[in-house]
């Protein structure tokens, strides 16, 4: 039997109008963001139909249209953080040698500790902390190693009011961290390094990242292949979610994480980012690596620049206009000035 795919397109930003809205529809109940259309995907099809049309669909079809539709539309709730039209911003902190953007830059106490008080002012809501570089062909390090990287930095965080994510796949380091604080796991491996993660999460019921990567660090960018890049990514987390269901993980504060880079060509990449909105209809908010990634370079050729934060900031609000919740950036405060100029020209106010 055929499967259908429901993606949420043709956003628009509602202005403190009273003008009665018709045949839109809220993104996760958001009065300020709406949509208009949907696309309705097949392995083999894909067609845009206005709102209006979709009780002319099929009967078994409008069924499935409307069940996505009630996802998409739906508050998303996340503990700890507020989603609306404008995305929450996660900062990154990289506490690592060999990061592929800025290894080296915050490895020591003084410069971690003034680099999250820049965050934090910039306008960061999350802070996620690494000290295992997962770049294209990078090395995993052992516990210890990571451990020691961590443990005197978490120190600083029980002091800040602001929600800390761990970059990590590994459970002993999860384990460890929750009492310094540590609000929200984001393993890029999707759980598949460590066994013992799933337990970890079932036990704590801390809140956490579904990660898409197809490979290893060492590994994922040797050739990667997909048959639909952006079917087969819907179809891994509708089977994630499906299986931490049934082993006893029943909360709702997850977030999915396509995984931008991480097993993917420039194609890939930009399909991912084209049709973003296809991932609201799984019901949980969406989370954007963009920040500096090697698809800008590929995109961008001779006009590179080590930062990148041209590229950030493009892609960056591209994904805002198909309501990514999250975007985690290096540069915060830019891609916040971006967001902030963009919406006053829009005539979108808070």
């Amino acid at each position: 039997m055929e499967k259908y795919y429901t993606r949420a397109c043709n956003f628009y930003y509602k202005t403190k109008s009273k003008k009665k809205i018709r045949n839109h529809l809220p993104l996760n109940g958001d009065a300020k963001i709406y949509f208009k259309s949907v696309e309705i995907i097949t392995r083999n099809s894909k067609r845009t139909i206005n709102l209006s049309d979709i009780n002319k669909l099929p009967l078994n079809l409008r069924k499935k249209v409307k069940n996505d539709l009630s996802k998409i539309t739906g508050i998303k709730k996340f503990k700890g953080i507020k989603f609306n039209a404008k995305p929450v911003l996660m900062g990154i902190l990289n506490i690592t040698p060999d990061s592929f953007s800025d290894g080296g830059k915050y490895i020591n106490i003084k410069s971690a500790k003034d680099q999250i008080k820049h965050l934090i002012s910039s306008g960061a809501k999350i802070i996620d902390i690494g000290a295992e570089s997962t770049r294209p062909g990078s090395k995993e390090v052992s516990e210890i190693v990571e451990w020691k990287r961590l443990n005197n930095i978490l120190k600083i965080i029980k002091k800040e009011k602001i929600q800390f994510s761990l970059d990590t796949r590994k459970s002993k380091i999860m384990q460890k961290s929750l009492k310094y604080g540590v609000k929200i796991i984001n393993d890029i491996s999707g759980f598949e390094y460590d066994k013992n993660t799933i337990n970890f999460l079932k036990n704590s019921k801390i809140p956490f990242v579904i990660h898409h990567i197809q490979g290893t660090p060492q590994t994922m960018q040797v050739k990667p292949y997909y048959k639909n890049v952006l079917l087969d990514i819907y179809d891994y987390f509708e089977k994630k979610i499906k299986f931490l269901r049934s082993v006893g993980i029943k909360h709702n504060n997850i977030i999915l994480d396509p995984g931008i880079g991480f097993g993917k060509n420039m194609k890939h990449n930009i399909t991912l980012i084209n049709k973003i909105s296809i991932f609201h209809s799984l019901g949980f908010p969406i989370l954007l690596g963009l920040s500096r990634k090697r698809f800008i370079r590929d995109i961008a050729k001779e006009n590179d620049s080590k930062e990148r934060i041209g590229g950030t900031v493009a892609s960056s609000i591209f994904s805002m206009l198909q309501g990514v919740q999250i975007l985690r950036v290096h540069d915060v405060n830019e891609i916040n000035q971006a967001i902030k100029v963009y919406k006053k020209l829009n005539l979108f106010d808070e």
